[in-house]
């Protein structure tokens, strides 16, 4: 899929191979977009560059300039996992819980999101409600932008074959004001959004939790896939200055909102039904922040699948002093890994996915190959203890790496716990999509070993089983809980 595959430690070893190779490279963070590209020839690159490795590049912090900053390999699961973004920047961190499913949220990043620039990605509509603006920098220095700037239409951007985007910037929430997101898909989860709705309400004075709010102060409205860009509802903002949130205000916000959307038909929606939507979507959002309904919609414990680590993945690397980390398709440069607790040294591989090196290289074709796509969780390993989608993980990002499958979680004298209960339960039908389904079943487990039910759907939202046997897939997972339960009493 690519010549040449670099991974740097530093970010000005970055910025001097973008400036060198230019537009035959790419950059790749999570990779969950640019894997795909790159399968469907959409872009073809001949670098790569990975910066995954570059420590520090995954903070989400308070600047001393009073904004939220966030680092380019902020994956959404982190937003999500952030006590500084659910209290101040609450917009986002429910887009975030919108976007694909755990094993996805654990590697896509919020930049990547941008850098796409489909006016469907869930995250760029709250960002831009919140003012966000973007830090480029390359060789020649550094440039920042707002969304209005940066962005010019569907997937393209300002961003220059030699720039990386190094920073988000947004101000976050005050006292007095609430905001949410909303979105509309075709099913429940891993869903493109046929609309959405970022909100935010300044109010005359502070809002606690469930209490009425005072009249608006200011209101800022964004509307996600109705236009080639996110649209802010001019209109229905100023409508909502200096008015209360009653059912007439709001009723009228909403139709100024749809008035606002320029949307097409596509596959997801025709233009009439997307307007519509726009309204009930824009008045769902302000009755959630009129009632201080907003975060019933985010758990309070959200299943990540990350384990024990906090999401991060680990920045060291073995490799040879002075230099970047360098994988050619044609050389013999070895990816030095260690799958489920053994030690390799694969050649061939420095082109391929993670999943097609377990399988062709590794010899371990227990991890499958449903969709390629993200789609169907088949492929789910465990990377640095972090569920992942293989198949979206280049082979190369395995240098240095811990890596679980499926045919690690046993031992020579018994089936792992879950796998038992599956047995117990029949919970295995075909058997294609059981790998996946186990491996986010254990990591669900390792992470909460008595979750509910709405826990163990959600951990699973990710994989798909083509037999609908997801009632005995759930109750194996109950089962091995149980079990586990019963064990430690």
């Amino acid at each position: 899929m690519w010549e040449t595959y670099y991974t740097p430690s530093t970010l000005n070893e970055t910025l001097a191979l973008l400036a060198e190779n230019g537009s035959d490279a790419r950059v790749i963070a999570g990779g969950t977009d640019l894997i795909l590209e790159l399968e469907r020839k959409v872009r073809q690159p001949r670098v790569i560059i990975d910066v995954t490795r570059i420590p520090g590049l995954d903070a989400i912090r308070m600047g001393d300039d009073g904004l939220i900053h966030l680092g380019p390999l902020v994956a959404h699961n982190q937003v999500v996992g952030s006590r500084l973004c659910v209290e101040r920047a609450f917009p986002l961190v429910k887009a975030c819980w919108e976007v694909g499913a755990p094993q996805i949220r654990n590697r896509s990043t919020i930049a990547g999101n941008l850098i796409t620039a489909s006016p469907a990605n869930d995250t760029i509509t709250p960002l831009w409600a919140m003012d966000a603006r973007l830090t480029l920098k390359s060789v020649a220095g550094e440039r920042t932008l707002a969304f209005s700037e940066f962005f010019r239409g569907v997937r393209k951007t300002r961003l220059k074959p030699d720039e990386m985007l190094v920073d988000i910037a947004f101000r976050p929430l005050e006292a007095n004001e609430r905001g949410t997101f909303l979105k509309l898909g075709l099913r429940q989860a891993q869903a493109i959004a046929v609309v959405n709705v970022a909100v935010i309400l300044s109010f005359d004075d502070d809002v606690r939790a469930g209490a009425p709010p005072i009249s608006v102060a200011k209101g800022r409205i964004a509307l996600g896939s109705v236009a080639p860009t996110i649209v802010r509802a001019r209109d229905a903002e100023r409508a909502l200055v200096g008015q209360r949130l009653t059912d007439e205000t709001i009723k009228l916000a909403a139709e100024l909102a749809a008035v606002a959307a320029k949307p097409i038909d596509d596959v997801r929606g025709s233009a009439n039904y997307r307007k519509y939507m726009v309204s009930v979507f824009t008045q769902r959002a302000l009755d959630q922040l009129r009632t201080g309904r907003e975060r019933e919609g985010l758990p309070s414990q959200p299943v990540m699948l990350w384990g024990e680590t906090e999401g991060r993945f680990p920045t060291w690397l073995p490799r040879d002093p002075g230099g970047v980390l360098t994988h050619a398709a044609d050389g013999d440069q070895v990816i030095t890994t260690t799958v489920n607790g053994g030690h390799y040294q694969v050649r061939g591989a420095n082109d391929k996915t993670l999943l097609r090196m377990l399988r062709e290289d590794v010899g371990l074709t227990g991890t499958k190959e449903g969709c390629a796509e993200g789609e169907c969780g088949a492929c789910t390993v465990f990377l640095d203890g972090i569920a992942v989608m293989s198949c979206l993980v280049p082979a190369p990002h395995a240098h240095g790496s811990q890596i679980v499958t499926i045919e690690g979680l046993a031992t020579p004298e018994a089936l792992h716990p879950l796998q038992q209960a599956f047995v117990d339960e029949g919970a295995v039908q075909c058997g294609y999509c059981t790998p996946g389904f186990i491996m986010s079943g254990v990591s669900l487990l390792d992470e909460n070993p008595s979750p509910t039910r709405g826990e163990v759907k959600q951990a699973i939202t990710g994989n798909l089983c083509r037999c609908t046997g997801y009632y005995s897939i759930i109750s194996a997972i109950d089962r091995a809980a149980a079990q586990e339960a019963m064990e430690t009493r």
